[in-house]
């Protein structure tokens, strides 16, 4: 597609400068996977003629094809050994704008290495041989190693009969180079592109020699993350944990077409259930003055609806009585595209579409959850990283591409989350196809610092150039710009990017920041369509808010090692398990709370770490290599299906709210007023509190408790039921506020207290928290003053808020209960089975309510 990117220059010059691009182990053949399905037959007719028709032998390399020699994978998948120079990648790349004539450039080029500044290579054979369209770091491409700054070069011919020069353009096109990519012909610079996801376009004709070979050179530069570029996952130096190796150069497929002066360029189509249309532009190129557009929609043979108008300007399709898209039913319709000049066809293109429409309504609990085609829909899914052992990037063949969306299905998933990371556009066909939903998420920056300026924008561009190359497909319903906060530069960008996407693509959800309670998020914006957290194992329970929906956008992570299928020696995961038979049973224990967060919290979707193996990762449905299944499959898909089938948002809501007992006494408390001994009495119930490590003091009216960084005020029972609501309150006043955690008040449970009403040091700010979990104050306490806390748990509503001297300081969703029937204690808290957190300072009147008090209660039991 053409996104604006491409250019033409005049002048050959040098390709690297500082910042950006100016202008393999022997196996037995593998064996099939268990459960594998045949091909299955493409549902549009017409499409699918023109893909078998366009599929023509990619011209000859420029040197001969048996002087490539594939690498040496750590491991094979069943469909490496089906990679040769003859077939690589060989399918029509551009399924949504298709042309009968086209010639794929695929195949063994020639390669080099190369050093920062070097002037390009025309003329010269240049010494190794690579494999495009596989990343140079892969087995597949057979150089397996990185370069910082590399060379490619080939020559290729135009068919006579395209008649280019005369009545026809010629159109070079790259699916995707990684990162910054320089396009000469015969020595003339015709394209630049910086970004390592998206396509981009040329019109060579200018360039071309009269007739015989034209030589085709490519500069490229990929620091990878030595810079600030987007990477996802890719590292020059993978870890053994959450990273992995590094994908450069060109991963995608490289073809050529010839296009009429005045040509259909891009197509934008939004369909509308409402009117039952297909709102259609036809985005042209060239000079198209005086040309009309015929839109052909066919449902089969069928002619659904027949359009006449202007190019460059909206047509409403209709498509009467539509048929509409589902993963259960993912119909989709054949669209034919004509430019005319009068009666004379000008361009011809074949597209399809379908009809779907993504949404949020409230269910019959009043909760906000996602809808497709007006209809609340669960969307199940796995967290799918899009990496082979074989071709690291690149799938090693489009028959591998389409079986990892295949086994979605035949899990029980109707939605894939394409991880910080995109996919040549076949992918999203075979998704179109079978029916899957897809998040999109946006390839983020690296991890550890925040990004300068320059680099944002760099960001901000590519983001945007995603969505606009991708919006069309219709399996793809939601972006996600940020994930964990990897890259991101602050809360205030990430609401304005967020809302900068919904204004760019209005027809889909966007998910400003999945993982937003994580890892280095800078917190919620508040904006976007989708509130998302993530729990290892999990499930996440965010609780939707007035405009937005909830999902678990990442949980699981279940692992399994398999000798001999492993990309290192030994695997990491969340949680071991040392069988498949246990895998099982903690997949379906796992699955089965989300089905209760869907029903409790109102979730809409869930999201599980992860379809296969990843290098070090060992929780996958499959190991790395696609041969071993770790799962019982009947099992996994009878419980994904269950969820889906009764998360519909007319299950019971939270639980019912209980008056508790009235009155500000509490049900429990602890004046402090005995003013020596070693407990302290409960003057409302019978759980008098045995004091150790402490000492008496004054408090704000009458006497308090000191504590050293020690010790604890244990009640001896459990005080408060943690599945339902409550309120705890105390005055405090802290002796230090560094970067210790001090808790005033926990509930133990043997693991990490049930809540937290405390002082984090990781923030400087009061909070009550659950582990991962802080409602916060503003500002940060003073040692030396007395302060009112007053933690409320609010079943009903699904949340946790902080008042500080009376005043709400922030409340959070928190719809799960933290589950605590141990003690509860004053001074000290539990974590990780250890006891932690000790006060350092004085606490007086610690109440205990079984109930959420209002803002009214909380700032009179402040006041008095």
């Amino acid at each position: 597609m053409n996104t604006g990117m491409s250019g033409t220059g005049d002048e050959a010059g040098a390709v690297f400068s500082r910042g950006r691009c100016s202008t393999v182990l022997s196996l037995a053949p593998p064996t099939r996977p268990r459960g594998r399905r045949s091909r299955s037959r493409a549902p549009l007719a017409a499409l699918s003629a023109l893909l078998i028709a366009a599929a023509l032998t990619p011209t000859a390399a420029a040197e001969p094809a048996d002087e490539w020699t594939m690498g040496e994978p750590p491991l094979v998948t069943p469909w490496t050994h089906d990679v040769s120079p003859d077939n690589a990648l060989p399918e029509y790349p551009r399924p949504q704008l298709v042309r009968e004539q086209w010639r794929n450039l695929n195949g063994v080029w020639e390669f080099a290495g190369a050093d920062e500044g070097e002037q390009p290579p025309f003329g010269q054979t240049l010494p190794e041989r690579v494999l495009v369209p596989y990343p140079i770091e892969s087995a597949l491409s057979g150089i397996q190693r990185h370069e910082d700054h590399m060379w490619y070069r080939r020559t290729f011919d135009v068919p006579e009969q395209w008649g280019i020069g005369g009545h026809n353009r010629l159109k070079l096109h790259f699916g995707a180079v990684d990162y910054a990519a320089t396009v000469y012909v015969n020595g003339r610079e015709v394209a630049s592109h910086e970004g390592g996801y998206g396509a981009f376009s040329a019109d060579v004709t200018d360039a071309l020699n009269g007739s015989g070979p034209q030589e085709l050179v490519v500069g490229v530069t990929d620091l990878t993350d030595a810079t600030w570029q987007p990477v996802g996952k890719q590292r020059r130096v993978p870890d053994r944990g959450i990273f992995y190796e590094s994908a450069s150069g060109i991963w995608q497929t490289v073809w050529m077409e010839p296009v009429p002066a005045g040509h259909i360029d891009t197509l934008d189509m939004v369909p509308d259930l409402d009117s039952s249309t297909l709102l259609l532009t036809v985005n042209t190129g060239g000079d198209t003055d005086g040309l009309t557009v015929e839109a052909v929609v066919r449902d089969g043979r069928r002619v659904v609806s027949r359009t006449q108008g202007a190019p460059d300007e909206p047509l409403e399709l209709s498509v009467p009585d539509a048929k509409l898209w589902s993963p259960d039913s993912p119909f989709l319709y054949d669209l034919d595209v004509v430019l005319r000049d009068r009666h004379r066809p000008v361009d011809r293109v074949s597209s399809y579409f379908g009809m779907r429409e993504i949404g949020t309504a409230p269910g019959e609990d009043g909760r906000l959850r996602i809808t497709l085609n007006g209809e609340i829909l669960f969307l199940m899914s796995t967290l799918d990283q899009g990496y082979w052992p074989d071709g690291i990037y690149t799938a090693p063949t489009d028959e591998a591409l389409r079986w990892d969306l295949e086994q979605h299905k035949r899990l029980g998933f109707n939605t894939v989350r394409k991880h910080i990371k995109t996919e040549p556009d076949r992918w999203y066909y075979h998704a179109d196809r079978l029916g899957l939903l897809v998040w999109q998420d946006m390839p983020s920056m690296r991890t550890g610092e925040r990004p300068p300026a320059e680099a944002t924008a760099r960001f901000e561009a590519e983001l945007h150039e995603l969505v606009e190359q991708k919006k069309n497909w219709t399996s793809i319903i939601g972006w996600v710009p940020f994930n964990e906060g990897w890259g991101e530069w602050s809360q205030k960008a990430t609401g304005r990017i967020a809302e900068e996407v919904a204004e760019q693509d209005p027809t889909r959800l966007v998910n400003a920041h999945s993982g937003v309670n994580c890892c280095d998020s800078l917190g919620d914006s508040g904006k976007g369509h989708v509130i998302d957290w993530h729990a290892y194992v999990g499930p996440a329970t965010p609780m939707p808010d007035e405009t937005r929906v909830s999902i678990d956008g990442e949980h699981g992570g279940f692992g399994l090692e398999v000798d001999g299928h492993m990309w290192f020696g030994e695997g990491h995961a969340y949680h071991m398990l040392p069988d498949s038979e246990s895998l099982t049973a903690a997949y379906v224990d796992n699955q089965r709370a989300v089905l209760a967060a869907a029903r409790q919290c109102a979730i809409s979707g869930a999201i599980y770490t992860q379809l296969t193996d990843v290098e070090h990762e060992v929780n996958g449905f499959f190991t790395y290599d696609r041969q071993v299944e770790k799962m019982d499959f009947d099992a996994v898909r009878e419980v994904n299906e269950e969820i889906i089938a009764e998360a519909d948002g007319s299950g019971p809501g939270g639980p019912d709210p209980d008056p508790g007992t009235p009155g500000l006494d509490g049900v429990h408390a602890y004046l402090f007023d005995d003013g020596s001994g070693s407990v302290a009495t409960d003057s409302v119930g019978d759980a008098h509190a045995t004091l150790t490590g402490t000492e008496w003091t004054d408090g704000v009216r009458g006497g308090a408790v000191s504590f050293d960084g020690a010790g604890e005020a244990d009640t001896g029972a459990a005080l408060v039921d943690t599945t339902g609501s409550y309120s705890v309150s105390a005055w405090v006043k802290l002796d230090e506020a560094g970067e210790a955690f001090q808790t005033v008040v926990s509930q133990d449970t043997g693991d990490n207290s049930a809540f937290f009403l405390q002082y984090s040091g990781q923030d400087q700010r009061w909070a009550f928290s659950y582990a991962g979990l802080r409602a916060l104050s503003a500002d940060k306490p003073e040692p030396g003053r007395w302060y009112h806390l007053t933690g409320v748990r609010d079943a009903q509503a699904g949340t946790l808020s902080l008042y500080v001297d009376g005043e709400l300081a922030e409340s959070k969703s928190a719809c799960a209960p933290r589950k605590g029937s141990g003690n509860t204690v004053i001074g000290r808290a539990q974590y990780g089975g250890e006891l932690v957190d000790h006060l350092r300072g004085d606490v007086d009147e610690v109440r205990v309510f079984d109930r959420a008090l209002t803002r009214q209660e909380v700032a009179e039991l402040a006041r008095n």
